[in-house]
């Protein structure tokens, strides 16, 4: 039988204290504020973990499988969409029926959706199983920050939500050594595999520790239009971004995909103000802070995710490094990430989340800059400083935004706020991705014919002229076989030297942002409500 604990809500601005925290201590493992901590961490740390870990094994699955470029590509991009389509709708349904049985589905779906990919013998069901488990990542992440918020009590909030984020900053950063680590010295099913292990411990973890949390005034129905609208129009952005690279920014489909986008958001902004139990209540939105804090999500995502997106072709392709190598060499940013969150979290708490974020970014931005000066001969130590610098910058970030935006939602709608971090996060880090690959496209097509014909190598025709540029987006040196040493070596030179050209100019956008983003943070406060889930804390 579900233990269930009822909580009384206060809404934005309202000034009636929420309940206090219970300083009594719990009298078993269920509901224990630390053991719901940990219980939730392992969960979302398989999906984390699944959004980088896997790019290390599409190679070796393209080859096993016989799948086309296009198919490996929906290996990512199919669970990514889903992941990023349902993830506010996934927050509704735990405020609707619980963040305990959410929480569960997601973990029990995720790690049997694992194992099916496992046992796959075709890309086609690959794909699908991949989709689910995008689903059901979607289920748990918000419904993992929902059991957080109504547990801990407001002043260790902060402290949880920075070992929280502590663990998916080393999570995702770890995903391509573990990757690299199963793939090479076992195979790429033990990728998908490992989740089956994991679920099953947070399955147990769940059902023994997991309280469930309700508000008094949680919704009772479902906006069924509000989520149809919302989905189409996130659906259409998201594939937007994820096509752009291939359609071209200037084509008509391209935009057709945005327009339809931009059309669905507005039909729904327009309906969520007619319906009786809207699925994002727009009066959210009226917190200057909330908004502040979503808007920052997708900043800190632009800079970080489209900027270490490029730092990998820069390690493997420039570099010649392995997986595992490229790995290790991230370390400086995972272990800053991992030491700075909960310090960040500490500080928050004792300063508010202003200066940190804002500091956060800042430290951001210099890294950025610091990150488009390296040269295809930087040394280990002069990248380990600027992706340490890096990892310190974003944990208050991470930190930070987070309980601004769940601490200035409402209980009964903490979910649908989680569901807004995380959905923040997914599009800002497509948008990331697409844009500063669009600015490195941009640098490679402007600059590679001319280092190409300095170099005193042979003239290119129009479509061999395209084919270089696209391996070198990736800094690749497209050298043909037979082709002499010494023109192969300025072939390698012209390549690495017009990537790195792109990549400079990328992290300097992406510092750009980081400052924009340093400004937002000014806007933001500490949550108005955070002591609503105080209540149910047996601290």
């Amino acid at each position: 039988m579900t233990s269930q604990t009822t909580i009384s809500a206060t809404g934005p601005g309202d000034k009636e204290a929420a309940a206090p925290s219970d300083p009594t201590p719990s009298a078993g493992l269920r509901g224990h504020p630390w053991f719901t901590l940990i219980t939730v961490a392992v969960g979302v740390m398989m999906v984390a973990l699944d959004g980088t870990i896997v790019a290390i094994a599409n190679p070796a699955i393209q080859k096993d499988l016989g799948a086309s470029f296009a198919d490996v590509q929906w290996i990512t991009n199919g669970y990514f969409l889903a992941l990023a389509v349902s993830l506010i709708t996934a927050g509704k349904l735990g405020d609707r029926f619980g963040h305990r049985q959410t929480f569960l589905i997601g973990v029990s779906g995720f790690a049997l959706a694992s194992g099916a990919i496992g046992l796959s013998h075709s890309i086609a069901f690959v794909v699908t199983f991949r989709v689910l488990q995008g689903l059901f990542g979607a289920l748990l992440m918000p419904a993992a920050l929902g059991l957080l918020r109504a547990t801990f009590p407001a002043e260790k909030l902060n402290m949880a939500i920075g070992l929280w984020g502590m663990v998916i900053g080393a999570s995702t950063a770890g995903g391509p050594i573990l990757g690299g680590v199963l793939v090479e010295h076992v195979n790429w099913q033990s990728v998908f595999f490992i989740n089956v292990p994991v679920g099953a411990v947070a399955l147990v973890l769940g059902l023994l520790i997991l309280r469930d949390h309700r508000a008094e005034n949680a919704p009772r129905s479902f906006d069924v239009l509000g989520i149809a609208l919302l989905s189409g129009a996130m659906f259409c952005l998201v594939w937007a971004l994820i096509k752009a690279p291939t359609w071209g920014w200037g084509s008509g489909t391209t935009w057709s995909f945005l327009a339809v986008s931009v059309l669905g958001f507005a039909l729904f902004a327009f309906w969520e103000q007619k319906v009786k139990e809207p699925l994002i209540p727009l009066g959210l939105f009226r917190s200057v802070p909330l908004s502040a804090g979503v808007v920052l999500m997708v900043l800190m995502a632009i800079a970080f995710m489209g900027g270490l997106f490029f730092v990998t072709f820069y390690l493997q392709n420039v570099h010649g490094m392995s997986p595992i190598d490229a790995g290790l060499h991230l370390l400086p940013l995972t272990g800053m990430m991992i030491v700075g969150s909960p310090l960040a979290g500490a500080a928050i708490t004792k300063l508010g989340p202003r200066i940190p974020l804002a500091g956060g970014m800042a430290a951001t931005a210099i890294a950025m800059y610091g990150m488009s000066t390296l040269e295809s001969d930087t040394g280990s130590a002069v990248m380990s400083i600027w992706f340490a610098l890096l990892g310190f910058g974003l944990a208050p970030v991470m930190v930070g935004a987070t309980e601004v935006i769940v601490g200035n939602a409402p209980m009964e709608l903490s979910g649908v706020a989680g569901g807004l971090q995380q959905a923040a996060m997914q599009i800002g880090g497509s948008l990331g991705t697409a844009v500063l690959g669009a600015v490195m496209a941009s640098r490679v097509d402007s600059d590679l014919a001319g280092n190409w014909a300095d170099a005193g190598l042979p003239k290119l025709t129009q479509p061999q002229l395209d084919a270089t540029a696209e391996a070198v987006q990736v800094g690749v040196a497209p050298i043909a076989k037979g082709t002499p040493e010494a023109v192969a070596a300025k072939i390698t030179q012209v390549a690495h030297d017009t990537f790195i050209s792109g990549m400079s100019l990328a992290c300097l956008v992406a510092a750009g942002v980081a400052v924009v983003a340093v400004f937002v943070a000014l806007l933001t406060k500490r949550g108005e409500n955070a002591e609503a889930g105080a209540g149910a804390a047996h601290i």
